[in-house]
């Protein structure tokens, strides 16, 4: 029988004394509103299962996720006020876990109270010191109107919970240089130890006559800081950049994180491009002296790969000392309206926690959701069909739709029948996806999953699949087609999509696809996580109708299934009480000294 350490019992006790004490309970609202629920917001109709929310209100960017003293802290960019972005009013929501699934909220970790972040706390990061101590460093919104990097220190390191945090009175730490706009200077990155012993970060800036920059800095105490001459990298054309993370990595195929450089390792540098609003990254190599990084890529950085194509921004990894893993988090934002905002009480979801490593490639990263996940699943389906005929359509039965986890292998027993890939193709293969979406019939595909369907198909997401031939080779397409996923107005319905780096023809014609349907989230993992595409749905039928799931081929030729399984996934603790309630400590706010 397994045994709890005593430092996992002391964190289950306080946890447990959070979610029951009456004292530890409060709404994030005023004192005196009546209890409200999901339902009578209108939120039942979308809120998530299992991916990661706030009880109420908004939430974008994810900060300082880290394990500490066996617990999970995750911090991220929140308005205590509403369901918009706010004016001025941004903090850090803290919200501690056992497992990275089921979630209890604190008090805000930090709030604009100081000069040097009246107007905000905008993103950064968390870092683990050589003592076991978290600090953060964080971007504030200051007085004047300038964006600053200050530092954080819990008061009591000692506390599971960190409940409470101090800003120090020397802050800001590293004010805005003379050759940075003012309001282009930001998102302080997750500290690193080099072979000098000084600690660097990486800030996201835009130059004069430079363009976009990521940044370093080196300080040996965490007070006074040293900018690079030479930035880590400069992003021309961009224009501007946030939220860096550069992270070593293991050997190709190698699942087990770093959490520092080791002789020789390799770079991952991901940055989120304004412009496009999306994170793209690159493997490359770091030099700790020089304090630089080289692509293994050529070409401005929007050329790179992205983590995910579909509707995620301003993502943020962490090491987990505790399974040897590096966790990607990443902000999904709502997709319909304003209005449809302040009717749910709340706006934006995490993405579930991805495991990620480099791939045997040595070029692209693998995801996939972390094990913990897989504790949600409840009743299990498999669907025993050897094959899917062109134009079929198969319904998987027994199980919710709307809130499932369907991995599937298919196999494709005819590559040669592909159809021609043109040249153009490769250039937009999101917009490859709007052409041909899955109700346009080809050789080889469209074949794959439809969730979130109504009974009469009038609502569907198509995660799906095609095979083209490009001279001897076979180039795969993975797609999110969004344009039948709901029949209101007013909701935003892009396809999505990319090319699956894989050699399918090597694997036997096979490739697989686990998507996590949860309500409003359709997260999809393509070729053994090599593609991931995010997606937000908003169907009608939701209200008043059950969703089904189907697997389905709308190609030409048949597609076997090799395997099929799904489960029907169960309700995570995410930051609300049964009671409707959100658990948070009695104790508050990040205070000065």
């Amino acid at each position: 029988m397994a045994r709890l350490s005593l430092a996992a019992c002391a964190v289950a006790f306080h946890l447990c004394l959070l979610a029951s004490s009456p004292a530890s309970a409060r709404w994030l609202s005023d004192e005196a509103a009546p209890a409200v629920s999901a339902a009578g917001r209108g939120g039942v109709r979308t809120r998530s299962a299992y991916h990661f929310q706030p009880a109420k209100n908004w939430q974008n960017d994810p900060n300082g996720p880290m394990y500490h003293n066996g617990l999970y802290h995750f911090f991220y960019q929140y308005n205590p006020d509403g369901v918009t972005w706010g004016n001025g009013n941004l903090s850090w929501g803290h919200s501690v876990s056992l497992d990275l699934v089921n979630w209890f909220a604190l008090d805000t970790a930090l709030e604009p109270s100081r000069s040097f972040d009246a107007n905000g706390c905008w993103s950064g990061s968390a870092t683990i010191l050589p003592d076991g101590s978290p600090v953060m460093l964080y971007t504030g919104i200051d007085a004047r109107g300038d964006q600053v990097q200050n530092v954080a220190y819990p008061k009591n390191a000692s506390d599971p919970l960190l409940v409470e945090w101090v800003k120090p009175e020397y802050n800001p730490v590293i004010p805005v240089p003379a050759d940075i706009k003012r309001d282009d200077f930001r998102d302080p990155s997750t500290a690193w130890l080099g072979a000098d012993g000084q600690w660097r970060i990486a800030v996201a800036a835009r130059v004069h006559d430079v363009g976009g920059a990521t940044l370093i800095y080196r300080s040996k105490d965490f007070l006074r800081w040293e900018r690079n001459a030479d930035p880590l990298y400069l992003a021309h054309a961009a224009g501007m950049v946030e939220c860096p993370d550069l992270f070593p990595v293991s050997e190709p195929g190698v699942e087990v994180g770093l959490s520092a450089s080791g002789a020789g390792a390799r770079h991952v540098l991901k940055m989120s491009v304004m412009d496009t609003v999306q994170d793209y990254y690159v493997v490359g190599r770091y030099d700790d002296t020089a304090d630089t990084f080289v692509p293994e890529d050529d070409g401005d950085c929007r050329s790179w790969r992205r983590l995910d194509y579909g509707h995620v921004y301003a993502s943020k990894s962490f090491f987990d000392p505790s399974k040897n893993r590096r966790v990607l988090w990443g902000w999904a934002n709502e997709s319909d309206s304003l209005a449809d905002d302040l009717v749910r009480g709340w706006s934006g979801v995490q993405t579930v926690p991805r495991k990620i490593w480099l791939d045997e490639d040595g070029k692209q990263l693998r995801q996939w959701p972390i094990e913990e996940i897989e504790t949600l699943r409840n009743k299990r389906v498999n669907l025993l069909i050897p094959e899917v005929n062109a134009g079929g359509v198969n319904e998987i039965i027994g199980i919710v739709g709307a809130q499932a986890d369907v991995e599937v292998m298919f196999q494709i027993p005819a590559l040669e029948h592909a159809d021609v890939l043109e040249p153009n193709w490769l250039l937009n293969p999101q917009s490859l996806c709007g052409e041909k979406g899955a109700s346009v019939p080809g050789s080889v595909g469209p074949f794959g999953l439809l969730v979130m369907a109504s009974g009469d198909m009038q609502e569907h997401t198509a995660v799906f699949f095609r095979v083209f031939r490009q001279n001897d080779k076979y180039k795969v397409l993975m797609c999110t087609d969004l344009s039948k996923s709901s029949t209101r107005d007013g909701v935003y319905k892009p396809p999505y999509g990319a090319f699956v780096d894989m050699d399918i023809e090597a694997q036997g014609g096979s490739i697989s696809l686990r998507t996590l349907v949860d309500h409003s989230v359709v997260e999809s993992f393509g070729g053994g996580g090599r593609t991931c595409i995010t997606a937000r749905v908003y169907p009608d039928h939701v209200v008043n109708g059950n969703s089904h799931l189907y697997v389905f081929n709308n190609g030409t030729g048949a597609v076997k299934v090799s395997s099929l399984d799904a489960w029907e996934m169960a309700t995570a603790t995410v930051n609300v009480l049964p009671d409707g309630l959100i658990a948070a400590s009695s104790v508050s706010g990040a205070q000065a000294y």
